[in-house]
């Protein structure tokens, strides 16, 4: 059985992964389709989704009728388990009390990791991302271009079955021809955006999302991706027909019991087991990577979480990809006498240079969207559409105050109700009386879907103030050190949050809409804490030498040849595109790299 207990292990394994998300998952499975025997170790219980999903309930059915509690932030359809910013048992601090100092580490202890949860919103970064101090001099170069990665983001659009349309808007890549799946009719609110957004220069288009729009094409696909390996050709064609499209119908958070969206356990870790070169131990909590006297990695020591009992497992390469801040954690948990300030940290920038997505939103009501006619939007379950950032001439040379640029993202439609439903009538209809019974619900009807907003995730480079540590006193609950963060915007950050207000604004106002509050002067009331967009990123940065970063262009650190990355630890900055897609790119180019060495007996 691949699912194994603690004491089911074998001996030793050609690599070893810690985590099962995007990373994780992605290069477990490139190795194994290529024969390499791994063994993955995830934090977290088994979770399947084709059993374990509520994609089908109603609010009705569920607690509270599905509204947020502590233990679930994001209610209590979403994907989640052992999920949030706060995990009992699993603190972590900050060194500053003041709230604009503060960051919040979102963690999923579950199969899949937080591939259960995400928006599934798939935009390539593009040329000036990988080249922040060449475009804007500020930051750093990554040690790779575009060019490096476009062969492996056309890899994983293919594979996981990515729909969006090329659009030929700089700085944000096209896919390559055939590679997109077909875009989604945009809703009523998009259309409406996409005409009237012009006046304020916003470009309206569709947004790339991973999830089936049309069956993947199983004749095809597994030859482009596996040529010259028809036993992989062969699985993976078995795989993509057990995927159905997406029938428009509940919210992909929700997770997918067809498996038309992607997750890390429809996509990466069904067909890798097939092969029978994977085998898996949930609820291991990883607690060190282990060395030899060479200063090589050895393998992982481990929590059982079921019994308590320490465990360890041995493999001739550790690949971490337990999400940027575990993967530090570990990094700055596993000393010695050969890396007394932590493993593959002789840089001294094991933790340094934390970023996360620059975010700030505004809504309105939009009076022409009123007693509209009754009909469904559910659609994918996330948006259909997006305004990429087309500023590049006014910000060549940071004309704008702010190195890169931001995208907005919609909330509009009229998917399912939630209590949410009649919030905001009292002040949007009359307010001179209590709404009840029949009133009530002509007017629910009238307001319901009126409102339309926009959300801003934009670009931050790594500043000194942003960064990781242990905390000298604070333990988990099973005695391993925890992180303690250092947070603080800069004026590049708070400049942007300015332009995003103003220019969200004038979009809402451009369709009609009246703001349901003014824009913030004060960019610090209007800006998302760090870590709330869940993006985090950065804390083993790559780049050109050892002084400098924590790993080589191939995710690979300097100080330990046989260690490597697979989440975002390595990135040098965050772009204004969502980072998961560049992620599991890198982790494929990885894994390649990875398997070539493994072949020259170089690890």
């Amino acid at each position: 059985m691949p699912v194994l207990q603690a004491d089911q292990l074998q001996d030793r394994y050609d690599v070893i992964i810690v985590g099962s998300g995007a990373g994780g998952g992605q290069t477990a499975y490139a190795l194994t389709m290529e024969g390499v025997k791994v063994l993955v170790l995830e934090a977290g219980r088994s979770f399947d989704p084709a059993t374990e999903v509520a994609m089908f309930q109603l609010p009705s059915q569920a607690p509270l009728r599905g509204e947020r509690t502590p233990d679930k932030p994001y209610g209590f359809h979403d994907c989640s388990i052992q999920s949030g910013w706060e995990i009992p048992g699993e603190p972590y601090t900050n060194a500053h009390a003041q709230p604009e100092r503060q960051f919040n580490w979102w963690r999923q202890r579950m199969m899949g990791g937080r591939t259960n949860h995400w928006g599934r919103i798939s935009l390539r970064n593009g040329p000036y991302d990988f080249k922040p101090r060449q475009r804007w001099g500020q930051g750093f170069d990554w040690p790779i271009s575009y060019d490096d990665l476009a062969p492996y983001y056309d890899k994983v659009e293919r594979l996981i079955g990515v729909f969006g349309t090329n659009e030929g808007i700089e700085n944000s890549p096209d896919s390559s021809p055939g590679v997109l799946l077909p875009a989604p009719k945009l809703r009523v609110g998009e259309l409406y955006a996409q005409k009237h957004g012009r006046k304020v220069g916003a470009r309206v288009v569709s947004i790339h999302r991973a999830v089936l729009t049309k069956p993947q094409d199983a004749d095809t696909l597994p030859a482009l991706l596996h040529p010259d390996n028809p036993g992989a050709q062969q699985l993976l064609a078995e795989h993509m027909r057990s995927r159905a499209p997406c029938f428009w119908a509940t919210d992909c958070h929700r997770g997918c019991s067809i498996r038309a969206n992607y997750d890390s356990q429809t996509v990466h870790l069904r067909p890798a087991l097939a092969t029978g070169n994977l085998d898996i131990l949930p609820n291991a909590m990883v607690s060190e990577v282990t060395i030899d006297a060479s200063g090589k990695a050895t393998g992982v020591l481990f929590i059982d979480k079921t019994t308590g009992r320490e465990g360890r497992a041995r493999g001739r390469v550790v690949v971490l990809a337990a999400g940027s801040q575990e993967s530090v954690r570990l990094l700055l948990n596993s000393k010695s006498n050969r890396f007394p300030q932590g493993l593959a940290n002789s840089s001294g920038k094991v933790g340094k240079y934390l970023t996360d997505s620059v975010s700030s939103s505004l809504s309105a009501h939009i009076p022409a969207f009123e007693g509209m006619p009754v009909h469904n939007e559910d659609g994918a379950g996330g948006p259909h559409a997006y305004v990429p950032w087309t500023r590049h001439g006014e910000n060549r040379r940071m004309g704008l105050g702010f190195p890169g640029g931001y995208h907005l993202e919609f909330t509009s439609g009229r998917q399912m109700p939630s209590l949410g439903v009649v919030s905001g009538i009292d002040t949007l209809a009359a307010s001179d009386s209590v709404l009840f019974g029949r009133r009530l619900r002509e007017e629910a009807r009238r307001f319901y879907g009126s409102r339309l907003g926009f959300g801003a995730q934009g670009t931050m480079l790594p500043n000194d103030q942003c960064y990781a540590e242990l905390d000298p006193e604070v333990k988990d609950q099973w005695g391993i050190p925890v992180l303690r963060f250092h947070w603080q915007w800069s004026d590049f950050e708070l400049n942007q949050v300015r332009n995003q207000q103003r220019h969200i604004g004038e979009l809402l106002e451009s369709l009609g809409g009246r703001l349901l509050k003014p824009p913030a002067d004060d960019p610090l009331k209007a800006i998302r804490p760090g870590g709330a967009v869940i993006h985090e990123v950065g804390g083993a940065i790559m780049g050109e030498a050892p002084e400098t970063s924590v790993t080589n262009a191939w995710s690979q650190t300097w100080d330990v040849k046989n260690l490597f990355l697979a989440d975002g630890a390595p990135f040098a900055s965050t772009a204004d595109k969502n980072p998961t897609l560049t992620l599991m790119a890198l982790a494929w180019r990885m894994a390649d790299h990875l398997m070539a060495e493994l072949k020259r007996q170089n690890l």
